[in-house]
């Protein structure tokens, strides 16, 4: 289980390999189609998708919804990237990430505030803090807050990820990897770290909530030019879900469950004990100063362009005045 190349991960955050074939939204001025992406580590998400809310409204416009799985951050900024989505929510760093690297992507709404990462050991690991990691094999997803989120927590006490063995698997497959003894460690992701707590006795070697950088929907630049109606309708609805996500937890819990096949327990301990909703969603300085921790090891480790501008990606990420211009109307 060989990490990824710095070329290839590129291409991958840069481009849309992975969402070849998947349907291009017209961009004229009749629009037939959008692409909203839906994932389990988005709760308000699954609430929009299984409402019809936005499915309901648009329809109205004689606008279609197009519903797409994201596994992970890496995933939605690929479709976002292709053009295969035109909303597509991800942590704040890799929205980062991907507007360093040449997306042109937005964010213009925060549907949670989330400690949805962690590092995590297995049951019975004699592994008890940070610096036991040096020279351990990790298992991460390339390009998302959980990796993010272990490079930040190694510098902590010195390591960098030369110090550790990489291991670039996709959120579920860490949890498998690590359950099955594969890896020493897995920076996680709910709901599958609530699961493999629950279900395997994992434990979390370290957390911290500071290093969790918001859950990011972010807008290709072109659709809010073109359709900034149409973006503020996405945007009312998806504010709607955020707030019946927050009053409604047991049906939020129930939907999470059903959609990711684990138990309701699992979903409940993601919503309840590690999830809010704080604010009105429009993005504000504490997620600026949240992604900016990210800055300086995008840089270290050479992951963006080489004639990427950093300060610039930054500066220009969020969109905040697309939330507000919805919210209110």
């Amino acid at each position: 289980m060989a990490t990824v190349s710095r070329s290839n991960f590129l291409a991958l955050t840069g481009g849309a390999a992975f969402a070849a074939g998947l349907p291009r939204v017209a961009r004229a001025a009749s629009l037939e189609r959008i692409g909203v992406d839906y994932a389990y580590y988005n709760p308000p998400s699954l609430v929009l998708k299984q409402k019809g809310w936005l499915d309901e409204t648009l329809a109205k416009r004689g606008v279609a919804v197009d519903w797409v799985l994201s596994l992970g951050s890496n995933k939605a900024n690929g479709f976002l990237a292709a053009g295969a989505v035109q909303f597509g929510s991800t942590a704040g760093s890799a929205a980062f990430l991907a507007r360093a690297n040449g997306t042109p992507i937005k964010t213009v709404f925060l549907y949670s505030r989330p400690e949805w990462t962690a590092l995590v050991v297995g049951k019975d690991s004699p592994l008890a803090k940070l610096a036991d990691l040096k020279g351990k094999k990790i298992a991460a997803t390339r390009g998302t807050d959980p990796w993010f989120f272990l490079l930040r927590a190694l510098r902590t006490v010195g390591l960098e990820q030369s110090d550790i063995e990489l291991v670039d698997l996709q959120h579920p497959d860490g949890r498998t990897a690590l359950e099955r003894g594969q890896v020493d460690a897995w920076a996680g992701l709910d709901p599958h770290m609530a699961a493999s707590q629950l279900e395997a006795g994992s434990r979390l070697l370290y957390r911290n909530v500071a290093f969790n950088t918001y859950g990011a929907l972010n807008a290709r630049e072109d659709f809010l030019a073109a359709h900034g109606d149409v973006a503020s309708i996405v945007l009312r609805a998806y504010e709607r879900a955020r707030q019946y996500a927050a009053a409604h937890v047991d049906e939020t819990a129930a939907l999470l469950a059903d959609a990711s096949h684990l138990e309701r327990r699992v979903a409940e301990l993601q919503l309840r004990e590690r999830t809010t909703y704080p604010g009105d969603g429009v993005p504000d300085a504490g997620y600026h100063d949240a992604i900016a921790g990210v800055v300086g090891i995008v840089r270290s480790e050479k992951l963006a362009r080489p004639d990427a501008d950093l300060d610039g990606a930054i500066a220009t990420l969020v969109d905040p005045q697309a939330a507000r211009t919805a919210l209110r109307g």
